[in-house]
């Protein structure tokens, strides 16, 4: 049987995914170290909020509210023994919203990455991270969710688990990585790696991609990147809006809606099929992108220079492929926002 985003897939030429989960929240009040997958249990109508301001924006797919819905990262707010009841609330919810939308969305239920380091470096053996991202698969499943959707993985071995994982749950499944540093993931995947890997894993996803990172150009030349590479897979373009600034004691990113509907028809000329924002990217961002894909013909591939000239500069001279590329420290993972 084929799942419900191939079937869609197969009969549009791109989709607009959402926006951000965490810079929306941050402006419905959650608290900065607060865990927001609470909020699918205790502050229903926001999380509502949260999936019909992207729906009504015109995405036609959304992520829940389970980011950081394993055991690992719930245990950090005594949430441990919560992972199937929070991951299925946060599912059910998006499937009452997009159900109730009058048209086909699809709800891609949210996995992050376990914020642990696997052997022999760090503590997280494979069988254990398979467990982890199985467990919150099946509550997801639960939930309603149409697919699942692994996001902002850094280390390859982590991706593998949650590839497996998602073949004991009988879900396909989407997975992006994030491309930090100086074109490659803190981990050091490139571009190229990550086309190989997902042709390797256990249960090969539905499609991949980049998510979150630095900003819109750097993210675009990573999916460049992977089209140049070659791949039957649709490619996932999920770039923050503009770059992080603190402004008045807040985060603030500065990409205009503007600047995203450029971004948007861009990604879709470098070859993404599935097209959406990341940290800082509101329903104003969501309207022009979607607007952008449906009024503006599709253009050639563009140039470095054209993607920089449009959405501004690169924060390095390096996409990570280069034998010259400076290798780079390992930093912390952070949130998605």
């Amino acid at each position: 049987m084929t799942d419900r985003l191939s079937a869609y897939l197969a009969s549009h030429d791109w989709i607009l995914a959402d926006g951000a989960t965490g810079t929306n929240l941050f402006n419905m009040g959650l608290a900065a170290g607060d865990a927001p997958e609470f909020w699918n249990i205790e502050r229903t109508s926001e999380i509502t909020a949260l999936y019909k301001g992207a729906v009504d924006a015109g995405s036609d797919l959304f992520l829940t509210n389970t980011f950081g819905g394993n055991v690992a990262r719930l245990k950090l707010h005594d949430g441990q023994d919560r992972v199937h009841e929070l991951n299925r609330a946060g599912a059910a919810i998006g499937r009452e919203v997009a159900d109730a939308s009058g048209r086909d969305v699809i709800v891609a239920g949210s996995m992050g990455p376990t914020g642990e380091i696997f052997e022999p470096l760090g503590p997280l053996s494979h069988a254990i991270a398979v467990e982890m991202f199985h467990e919150q698969a099946e509550g997801l499943k639960d939930g309603g969710a149409d697919v699942l959707w692994v996001e902002t993985i850094s280390a390859p071995e982590e991706y593998r688990a949650a590839s497996e994982a998602a073949g004991l749950a009988g879900m396909p499944w989407c997975g992006t990585m994030s491309f930090d540093t100086a074109g490659r993931s803190m981990m050091g995947v490139t571009s190229a790696a990550m086309v190989d890997l997902v042709e390797r894993v256990q249960t090969p996803p539905v499609a991949f991609g980049a998510n979150c990172g630095v900003g819109a150009s750097d993210l675009l030349r990573t999916v460049l990147g992977f089209s140049v590479v070659g791949t039957n897979r649709p490619i996932i373009a999920k770039g923050n809006a503009g770059i992080p600034k603190y402004v008045d004691g807040h985060i603030h990113y500065d990409g205009t809606p503007e600047l995203m509907a450029d971004y948007a028809a861009l990604a879709r000329d470098c070859g993404a099929t599935i097209i959406g924002g990341c940290c800082g990217t509101m329903p104003d961002h969501l309207r022009l992108m979607r607007d952008a894909l449906e009024n503006r013909p599709k253009g050639e591939r563009p140039s470095l220079e054209k993607i920089a000239e449009t959405l501004g500069g690169f924060s390095s001279p390096f996409d990570g492929t280069e034998a010259n590329a400076p290798d780079q420290p390992v930093r912390r993972r952070r949130r998605r926002a």
